[in-house]
């Protein structure tokens, strides 16, 4: 895995850094962060695992294991993706 650089919040990623598995697997790109800043609740993150139309899954936060300034790694496996719900952007 490529250096991702230090933590930050998720107030503060970025839409298109990287999503790794807990493994490593580059799995997709950071389409939304999902949050309510005003109560200071990260509710999770809208990926997109293709290059083309219908990739989108949604992982929730308990499942994101740290976002950095240039990726975000999961604390799940990439085996487990495709069982992740489908979601429009």
């Amino acid at each position: 895995m490529e250096d991702l650089g230090h933590p930050v919040s998720y107030l503060v990623a970025k839409r298109g850094i990287p999503v790794f598995s807990s493994e490593g697997e580059n799995l997709g790109r950071v389409v939304k962060v999902l949050a309510a800043p005003e109560a200071n609740m990260f509710d999770g993150i809208l990926f997109d695992t293709s290059w083309g139309p219908g990739g989108h899954r949604f992982v929730d936060a308990p499942e994101v294991g740290q976002i950095y300034e240039r990726g975000v790694v999961l604390k799940i496996g990439a085996a487990e993706v495709d069982s992740l719900p489908k979601r429009r952007p």
